[in-house]
């Protein structure tokens, strides 16, 4: 297998399993049938993954199964060698560092699916629907608020509140839905990257210890100049006109801006658990997902119904249940994040990615290296993309650790299969925003990308 098979092959593969420090002795199986039977099973797995759009057959279900049979195969040529344990151990660190999380993102996702359920995504919708804003002021507010919500809610909420926004105004105008719907994917990805809590990749960065807390902040503008300098060339696109708008009026529910209160409470229990008490950010996520419980408790034993109120404010008919809220997250998404851990788990084990380690980090030098996996995760999903990063886990100064945190989070936007919230715009504005149309303005989010990239080198030249 020539070097660049064997790198495009290796930082495909999620995880941070890292065999040598997780058990004694290991085997190299780099050249084992089984080591080629785990690489070609896990490349059918992610196709099958990346063909989802076409095969309607959801992304957890290739890669769990994968995760199964690779850690199977390791396993048997362990024991054969009478070696019973270190498999054992190499899957038990795997499955520690998923747990954490998954936990840190089933709360998140629980309470962002609270706001969605007390109507504080269709309130913020229907608000700017009613303003009468022209199809020029609703490209760039969708958009800075694309930017700014990212942060703390994920981008695929985001992206899909503000096309939601687009779609009502639009109407048939699918010039304006289009650029609006690059736009705001470009803007989700680019604010989700400043922010530990803006994407899966990020948190990942941040768990890992790899960045503080605080240190991400540091990509704030190189992030706004990535969303900002392709929104700028689009904007000349957008046709000047005034839609027309709507006078429907949507209420939150009962409790919805004190569940937006515990958040924010909770977001700053994990960052003060983690950087005072020296405890992962997941406990104090979790000590959050308690304080909404609570209040849904409250809001359970206090519900009133107003007979007089078609909106039923005062609270409603079946109480507030924070169960329901739990079941209704992303667990596609979060089985398929445990797919991706374990089958790294195995194939960094198995010894293929500290080769690709020394040929990326080494031989091509950290900056290239970094760089590229940003374009990478255009095709491949970012996920896998910095899990393979974190498993290899180069010698890298600060700057670099966050130069490789923007790449893999804003490298997305290049293609609209890049990003969860790029695919999943074309499936909300099916038929008006597509592949091809987010591929005619690739050349100026390609822009936008390298300013981004060049921003940080100059801003932040100190970390480096």
């Amino acid at each position: 297998m020539n070097k660049f098979l064997l790198v495009i092959v290796a930082i495909l593969l999620p995880g941070f399993a890292a065999a040598s420090t997780t058990v004694g002795e290991t085997l190299d199986l780099t050249r084992h049938p089984v080591g080629y039977a785990a690489i070609a099973v896990f490349v059918l797995a992610y196709l099958f993954v990346m063909a989802e759009e076409f095969t309607q057959l959801r992304k957890s279900k290739p890669v769990v199964l994968a995760a199964g049979i690779i850690w199977a195969m390791i396993a048997a040529v362990y024991v054969s060698n009478g070696m019973t344990h270190e498999a054992e151990a190499a899957v038990r660190h795997n499955l520690l560092e998923y747990a954490e999380l998954m936990l840190f993102l089933l709360v998140a996702m629980t309470y962002v699916n609270t706001m969605e359920e007390r109507r504080v995504f269709d309130a913020l919708r229907s608000w700017l629907i009613r303003k009468g804003f022209s199809f020029r002021q609703l490209f760039w507010l969708t958009g800075i608020l694309a930017f700014f919500i990212s942060p703390v809610a994920d981008n695929l909420t985001t992206a899909l509140l503000m096309c939601a926004v687009v779609l009502a105004v639009g109407g048939d105008n699918t010039r304006f839905i289009s650029i609006a719907c690059i736009n705001i994917v470009v803007a989700a990805n680019a604010g989700g990257a400043f922010s530990p809590f803006g994407d899966i990749t990020t948190l990942m960065v941040w768990q890992k210890g790899m960045v503080e807390f605080w240190g991400f902040f540091a990509l704030f503008l190189p992030s706004v100049l990535n969303f900002v300098v392709p929104a700028a060339i689009m904007h000349f696109a957008i046709p000047a006109e005034q839609p027309t708008t709507s006078d429907e009026m949507v209420p939150m529910k009962r409790g919805a801006r004190r569940i937006i209160g515990l958040f924010l409470v909770t977001i700053a229990t994990a960052v003060s658990f983690h950087n005072f008490l020296y405890l992962p950010p997941v406990i104090g996520m979790l000590t959050g997902l308690g304080y909404l419980q609570l209040f849904g408790y409250f809001l359970k034993k206090t519900a009133r119904v107003d007979e007089n109120n078609d909106n039923r404010r005062m609270g409603e008919v079946v109480p507030f249940d924070v169960f329901n809220k739990v079941a209704r997250a992303e667990w596609d998404t979060l089985l398929f994040f445990y797919g991706v851990v374990l089958c790294v788990g195995g194939l960094g084990f198995i010894g293929y990615l500290s080769l690709t380690s020394e040929i990326m980090y080494t031989q091509w030098g950290a900056t290239n290296a970094n760089i590229a996996v940003g374009v990478l995760s255009a095709i491949v999903d970012n996920i896998p993309v910095m899990f393979a990063v974190l498993t290899m886990n180069p010698d890298m100064s600060t700057g670099q650790w966050l130069l490789v945190t923007l790449t893999a989070g804003v490298g997305g936007s290049l293609l609209s299969i890049g990003s969860a919230a790029g695919v999943a715009l074309m499936g909300q504005a099916r038929g008006q925003y597509t592949f091809f149309s987010h591929l005619k303005w690739a050349p100026v989010i390609a822009l936008g990308y390298m300013a981004s990239i060049g921003m940080h080198m100059w801003v932040n030249a100190d970390l480096f």
